[in-house]
C-alpha cells in the first residue's frame, strides 16, 4: 500500500495532468477571445452594424486540427497518452501535432505533484496549484503574444491576498498587501524612467500586475529576490536569442515569462534561496 504522501502526490499529478490539458485551450484561446472582444468594442465605437460571429470562447467550439479541421474525440484528447498513441499527428491528417502541448502537461502534472507532496492534501496544496497553473499559463501566453492578460492576473492577484487573509500560506495579509503595492509601483516607476528616457517602452502594464500578483503570494520581502532572479534570466536568454538570431522584430523579449519563472522558483525553494541562487 502507498504511503500518504505519494497518494497525495500521485492524486495531485493526475489533476495536474487534466489541468495542463486545459491550459493549453486557455493559451491558444484567452488571447484570440480578447481579440475578439476588441474588434466588437471597436466596431460599437464606430457605430458600425454589430456582426453575427459564432461563438468562440474557453468552452466552445469543440477543439479542432487547426489542419483540416477534424474534431478531436475524447479519445485524441487523453493527457500525454493521446499524443503517443496518435505518434505526434492528426488522426486525420496526419498534420504534426506540436510537442509543446504534452509538454504543457506534463509540466502542470509536475507542479501540481510537487504542491501535493510538499502540502499534502489541504486548501493550501490547491491554492498553490491554482498559483502554479495560472503562472504557467501567462508565461506562455505572454510568449507567444506578448500579453498578460487581467482575465489570469488580476484574479492571481486577488488570489494571493484571499490566500494570505485565510491564513493558508505563512505570508501575513499585511506583507501581502504591501507586497502588491510595491510590486505595482516599483515596476510602474522603471516603465516612466525607461520612457522618459529613452522615448521607448521597455514593458506594459500587464507586468506591473503579474509583478503586483507575486508580491500578494510571496509578501513584499521577496520581490527583490524575484526581480533579481528574472532579471538575470532574461538577460541570459535574450542574449542567447541575439547571438542565434532568435530575437523577434524590433529585439525584444517579453518580461512575463521571467517574472513566472521567478514566481515558480520563489515558490519551490523560497525567496530567501533565490539570493544564494544568483550568488547574493
Amino acid at each position: 500500500m502507498l504511503p500518504v504522501q505519494w497518494i497525495d502526490i500521485l492524486a495531485f499529478g493526475l489533476l495536474g495532468l487534466a489541468v495542463g490539458s486545459f491550459l493549453n485551450v486557455v493559451v491558444h484561446r484567452l488571447p484570440k477571445v480578447m481579440e475578439r472582444q476588441w474588434q466588437e468594442e471597436y466596431e460599437h465605437a464606430k457605430g458600425d452594424q454589430a456582426v453575427a460571429r459564432e461563438p468562440f470562447n474557453l468552452m466552445v467550439p469543440r477543439s479542432r486540427c487547426p489542419h483540416c479541421g477534424h474534431a478531436i474525440g475524447w479519445r485524441e484528447n487523453i493527457p500525454v497518452l493521446s499524443y503517443l498513441w496518435l505518434r505526434g499527428k492528426c488522426s486525420a491528417c496526419a498534420a504534426p501535432i506540436s510537442v509543446r502541448y504534452p509538454l504543457v502537461e506534463l509540466c502542470g502534472a509536475a507542479l501540481f505533484a510537487y504542491c501535493g507532496g510538499r502540502w499534502g492534501a489541504t486548501v493550501t496544496a490547491l491554492a498553490w496549484s491554482g498559483f502554479s497553473a495560472t503562472i504557467l499559463a501567462l508565461a506562455l501566453i505572454d510568449w507567444d503574444t506578448t500579453l498578460l492578460p487581467d482575465d489570469l492576473t488580476l484574479p492571481l492577484l486577488w488570489g494571493g491576498l484571499v490566500v494570505a487573509t485565510l491564513q493558508w500560506s505563512a505570508v501575513p495579509l499585511t506583507a501581502a498587501i504591501w507586497g502588491v503595492v510595491a510590486g505595482y509601483l516599483s515596476l510602474w516607476a522603471v516603465y516612466w524612467v525607461f520612457k522618459l528616457t529613452t522615448g521607448k517602452e521597455g514593458m506594459g502594464y500587464g507586468d506591473f500586475k503579474l509583478f503586483a500578483a507575486l508580491g500578494a503570494w510571496f509578501g513584499w520581502q521577496a520581490l527583490i529576490p524575484i526581480i533579481l532572479m528574472a532579471s538575470i534570466i532574461g538577460a541570459l536568454v535574450g542574449i542567447a536569442m541575439k547571438f542565434s538570431s532568435g530575437l523577434r522584430e524590433g529585439g525584444y523579449v517579453p518580461f512575463g515569462p521571467f517574472l513566472a519563472g521567478a514566481g515558480l522558483t520563489a515558490m519551490v525553494f523560497g525567496p530567501d534561496s533565490i539570493l544564494r541562487i544568483i550568488g547574493l
